[in-house]
């Protein structure tokens, strides 16, 4: 085995360092959603400023509003608790990489519009932290989806609230739930 696969079967197998990787990104992904959910009207103002709901269709940028900082934070305390920390990692990478498009757009438009640079573009993307620099909102979002790939990426399941869902990495997914549905 060379050096460096050693390297990353130790960060893949890591309790500690997959811990980490989840509470900040599960725990960025609760306050977020928290700061959406506190005030629903902003939130859906920025929302509708993106231009992915059709105006004709009112009811669905009202539930995606709703909806979604509430998936954010179902996602997030999955990860930072480690309950089907898999599948919040997964619909958190989901949503970022959705995302990276509408807001890339969103800024070039502004810096078209003002002659800014494009770092200098500052406008409230609808995070729930109000207005941020792009290039700041940017690196935070990649940082995020690599934390949320990671975590994805990552064998540990220590720490977990739920540590019978701890899998022997000989065992199959498919034995580990019937195993589950068996003891339920």
């Amino acid at each position: 085995m060379s050096h460096n696969q050693s390297t990353l079967t130790w960060l893949r197998d890591n309790t500690y360092v997959c811990l980490v990787a989840r509470v900040l990104a599960g725990g960025a992904f609760i306050v977020l959603g928290c700061l959406k959910m506190a005030d629903p009207v902003v939130f859906l103002k920025n929302v509708h400023e993106y231009g992915l709901v059709p105006d004709s269709l009112p009811l669905a940028l009202n539930w995606i509003a709703a909806i979604l900082p509430m998936v954010e934070i179902i996602c997030g305390l999955g990860l930072v608790l480690g309950i089907a920390r898999r599948g919040g990692a997964l619909l958190i990478a989901a949503m970022l990489l959705a995302f990276y498009p509408p807001l890339i757009m969103r800024s070039l438009a502004i810096m078209q519009e003002t002659g800014l640079p494009y770092c200098s573009v500052s406008f409230d993307c609808g995070c729930g932290t109000g207005p941020v620099y792009i290039c700041n909102k940017l690196a935070e979002n990649t940082l995020l989806l690599f934390l949320a790939l990671f975590t994805l990426w990552s064998r540990s399941d220590g720490l977990s609230v739920w540590p019978g869902h701890k899998r022997n990495e000989n065992t199959s997914i498919e034995e580990t739930e019937e195993a589950a549905v068996s003891s339920a």
